[in-house]
């Protein structure tokens, strides 16, 4: 998708289109296939708690794009920020219709979430509460934990274990090893997404204050982070692979990482790095998908 930031005047539509990140979404997508490739292993897979539980994981990763959005535009975070447009920090949108769009899809995954907690059991609900609340405090509130070096915990925590546990869980009603092994992978590439992100972002969040783990640890350190993120993804596919080894069809993400490892290493900086974005957003879908082919073939 084209930077709108270089449209003169973009319209409504795409503002929000843009505002809610398109090229994250993989990220919401993965955990979902991968978590049901491993209840289609123990023949459990259920397509419309699969499908659900993309609803709510949709829902929550668009609502938290916009919460962020809002969040970092009311405190000047995104007034120079290098990257894809943002509503608010470009004055385009009013932060209230932001945050409105935010609760809004918050709302739709707690129902949708609501859903499959009847169907399966309540204290997913605790889980899903867990998982808003989360959404919101990365960048909002009084002290945000986003602006503490913890961003890549929660999106390990929440779009790697919650969403493919949660996803294998309300189908299988049981937690696997396989399922275990999926979620780490899995968590991992989503949290090189996070990196990825935060490495561009340096120069503007250390002005800002905003203290993001790549911040922390600075540009070289954060760079070799990515690249030990990726073989931690690699090491839980061969994990899986001790199950059926057809999961090794997840290696058909290589040429992306591959390419992503390689810019970042590269020590590309500010534009250069929104290729990476793409690249192991993508990485992280087709290691799912081929993760979760594999699994289908091999149960």
């Amino acid at each position: 998708m084209a930077d709108l930031s270089l449209v003169t005047t973009p319209t409504p539509t795409k503002l929000w289109i843009a505002g809610a990140r398109p090229r994250t979404l993989p990220a919401a997508v993965a955990p979902v296939v991968a978590g049901s490739g491993v209840a289609a292993y123990v023949d459990a897979f259920c397509w419309w708690k699969a499908l659900l539980a993309l609803g709510v994981s949709l829902a929550l990763q668009i609502g938290v794009n916009y919460a962020n959005d809002y969040s970092d535009g009311i405190r000047g975070t995104d007034a120079d920020r290098v990257g894809p447009l943002r509503l608010v920090g470009s004055g385009l949108v009013p932060a209230n219709q932001v945050k409105i769009a935010a609760l809004s899809f918050f709302a739709l995954g707690g129902a949708l979430g609501f859903a499959l907690a009847a169907t399966t059991t309540w204290w997913l609900l605790l889980v899903g509460a867990a998982a808003i609340a989360a959404a919101w405090t990365y960048t909002g509130g009084p002290s945000p934990y986003g602006y503490r070096a913890l961003g890549e915990v929660s999106v390990f925590v929440f779009f790697g274990l919650v969403a493919v546990l949660g996803t294998a869980y309300v189908q299988i009603e049981d937690v696997t090893w396989l399922a275990v092994a999926t979620a780490i992978g899995v968590g991992a590439l989503a949290c090189a997404i996070l990196v990825a992100n935060n490495l561009r972002d340096i120069p503007t969040d250390t002005e800002t204050g905003k203290k993001t783990l790549a911040v922390v640890l600075g540009d070289s350190r954060t760079r070799q982070f990515f690249t030990l993120l990726i073989v931690i993804a690699l090491a839980m596919l061969i994990w899986a692979s001790t199950f059926t080894l057809w999961a090794l069809l997840g290696l058909a993400m290589m040429p992306l990482a591959v390419r992503a490892r390689q810019t970042v290493a590269s020590g590309a900086k500010g534009m250069a790095l929104i290729p990476v974005l793409r690249d192991i957003g993508l990485s992280e879908l087709v290691y799912a998908a081929g993760l979760a082919l594999g699994l289908v073939i091999g149960r």
